[in-house]
């Protein structure tokens, strides 16, 4: 299997085996006019399995979203062919409308308007709760 390599464009390496489909989609990958490459179960000496998704345009992307799905992601900028700037994602404090509220009590579900804001209460076991309510979030371990 060949893929071409991008001259401009982000990598996003060290993704957990299995979850790249699930970022596609969340990211809204799909609706990009540009090529994506998605890698699933690729062999890799730190992780053993990992994933890589190959976006061939420079695109803002919610690194929430990243950081909440699978902290420790890599971001490889690249620019002309070359490596701009490397960074990895982290969990993050607060996530805006990447997790919805399942508690029927909880102001979001009347007020459709309100924005769903979960903050991380546990970072060691990855605990999100609802800033209204206090409803915690199905973890992702």
């Amino acid at each position: 299997m060949v893929i071409d390599a991008i001259s401009n464009g982000i990598v996003l390496d060290h993704i957990r085996a299995g979850l790249s489909l699930e970022l596609y989609n969340i990211l809204g990958l799909d609706s990009l006019q540009c090529s994506v490459a998605l890698l699933r179960n690729v062999s890799s000496r730190k992780m053993g399995r990992k994933d890589i998704i190959k976006i061939d345009e420079i695109i803002d992307l919610n690194f929430d979203v990243l950081g909440y799905v699978d902290p420790g992601i890599t971001v490889n900028i690249v620019r002309d062919g070359k490596l701009d700037r490397k960074f990895r994602v982290e969990l993050p404090e607060r996530v805006e409308n990447v997790i919805r509220c399942k508690n029927p009590r909880c102001i979001t579900s009347t007020e459709q308007e309100l924005p769903h804001i979960f903050k991380l209460t546990d970072k060691e076991n990855r605990i999100y709760r609802c800033i209204y309510c206090e409803t915690r979030a199905k973890g992702r371990a």
